[in-house]
């Protein structure tokens, strides 16, 4: 009797402990937290529709050019999610700011080791176009969450179409929304990177014209290591330093007399 008791009393409590930590497994598996200060990088969707509302269209990218098909909404949710992976699906939000159209894009991944139906989404990619093209000095003002290192020795890189900016201190759990093969090996910290379609001038200047900006994590030591060739070091544009050497006079460099060589 005793021991029936007993185990008639202990029994509830387990079986509540279990349910509430089975509930609490279940909620933590789909609620994320933003890696970085940009506030959208390794969100779930619904935690972003959460903070943007839901987006005005959806668009699915054709091929590995930028080529993309836009859809409604609604007409995505009802039919065309179902013809390709949701991952596929990117949300796109528009707004127009100091007469820019300035166009938000989503990207997301999902947890490799999640076998359900309805997978969760998690932002790995912010895309923000401008039309028309915007000196590299406007964009602080059109993307609030743009917010780039003003330290001139903050890791900074330039080809002929791009310049790509890290800031912050490295997110161990960013390498979640990283595709590369060996991620575990590297650090991963914020990064934006600013396409020109013109091409950027040289030397470089905040007057240069940019299309888009691209939010997402990369790692400086992938660039100096497997990326010297491509990705040039620069000081960091948005940096006071920058502006100040970009307006120094700059002295015409002296010819040296040739030195004429004899026979010995």
């Amino acid at each position: 009797m005793r021991l029936r008791r007993a185990i008639q009393t202990i029994f509830p409590s387990v079986l509540l402990l279990f349910l509430t930590t089975g509930l609490w497994l279940e909620s933590s598996a789909v609620h994320a937290a933003p890696y970085f200060e940009d506030g959208y990088l390794g969100l779930t969707q619904a935690e972003l529709h959460q903070q943007l509302g839901m987006p005005q269209a959806v668009r699915d990218r054709k091929s590995a050019l930028r080529v993309f098909t836009y859809y409604a909404i609604t007409d995505w949710e009802k039919y065309f999610q179902k013809l390709v992976s949701p991952e596929n699906g990117e949300d796109v939000y528009t707004f127009t700011r100091n007469n820019i159209d300035v166009r938000y894009s989503f990207s997301y991944t999902v947890d490799p080791n999640d076998e359900r139906e309805n997978r969760t989404l998690f932002v790995r990619l912010v895309d923000i176009e401008f039309s028309p093209a915007v000196p590299l000095a406007q964009i602080p003002a059109l993307v609030p969450e743009f917010h780039p290192s003003e330290d001139p020795a903050a890791p900074s890189f330039r080809s002929n179409i791009w310049v790509l900016l890290f800031k912050g201190a490295t997110s161990p759990d960013a390498r979640f929304i990283v595709k590369e093969a060996s991620k575990d090996k590297l650090e991963w910290r914020l990064a934006y990177q600013l396409f020109s379609l013109q091409g950027l001038p040289e030397p470089l200047t905040t007057k240069a014209l940019v299309d888009r900006v691209e939010i997402s994590t990369q790692s400086v030591e992938l660039v100096k290591q497997r990326q010297r060739h491509t990705h040039d070091p620069i000081m960091n544009p948005y940096s006071p330093e920058f502006s100040r050497h970009r307006l120094a006079p700059q002295l015409p460099t002296a010819k040296k007399i040739p030195v004429p060589k004899y026979a010995d």
